[in-house]
């Protein structure tokens, strides 16, 4: 868990024993909370990387407090309870709980439900991947390797389309000659920059409104292209 600060808010001392074992033993911090109201202070002061939240607190049950936290907060929240009720998991997971983990549980399976939780949580969007890209009236569908203008599609050689997919993985950022000929063609010889400067070309005329005048492939000048992204 890599020093990722856990927040658990539980009334049992055990179960609070128990996960700060698993947590530390995989590299994380704890925070232990015994009641809601301490819970929730403890969240808006430490903003902690994933929240542990039992249902069965003394001071206000645990929908209630995922329902507060869900207000301001969007960190992984896991919820542990006794209970075995479907409809109250569905009602939990409604209310904005990312998981729900049946007391009683292994620690191994915890700490692999927590692994994921955080990894989900640093996972950037993949432009064009994860939703399509859109530019004015250009759509580009990475997922469905797709490219249209409006309704028509635009047809993209094998080398364009990976050329293009490199570019709008990494929209808003620069990458390098060396970066792009490495994505492209896969091999550490050749005169990468002539390369890019054919295929780049390419594509403006394929994408630009004015390829003169290039607004989503720009230049980086002496060290390589950027896709501007969504605008």
């Amino acid at each position: 868990m890599s020093g990722a600060t856990i927040l658990v808010i539980d009334d049992e001392t055990p179960i609070r024993s128990i996960v700060r074992a698993a947590v530390e033993s995989d590299g994380g911090r704890v925070l232990e909370a015994a009641n809601a109201r301490t819970g929730l202070e403890l969240a808006q002061r430490e903003r902690p990387a994933l929240i542990v939240l039992d249902l069965g607190l003394p001071d206000q049950d645990g929908l209630s407090v995922c329902r507060a936290l869900r207000k301001w907060s969007a960190a992984p929240l896991l919820i542990l309870s006794a209970r075995h009720a479907e409809a109250e998991k569905a009602q939990l997971l409604d209310a904005g709980a990312d998981d729900y983990l049946t007391k009683p549980f292994s620690t191994l399976e915890l700490q692999a439900r927590l692994r994921a939780l955080l990894r989900r949580a640093r996972m950037a969007p993949v432009p064009g991947g994860d939703a399509p890209l859109v530019a004015g009236d250009l759509v580009i569908d990475l997922a469905q390797r797709v490219v249209k203008r409006g309704q028509e599609a635009i047809h993209l050689t094998k080398t364009e389309w990976e050329l293009l997919k490199a570019l709008v993985s990494h929209a808003g950022r620069p990458m390098t000659h060396q970066q792009l000929f490495d994505a492209v063609w896969g091999r550490g010889y050749g005169d990468a920059q002539q390369y890019l400067r054919v295929y780049i070309g390419h594509l403006r005329r394929k994408l630009e409104p004015d390829p003169l005048r290039p607004v989503l492939i720009l230049t980086e000048g002496g060290v390589g292209y950027r896709f501007a992204g969504p605008g």
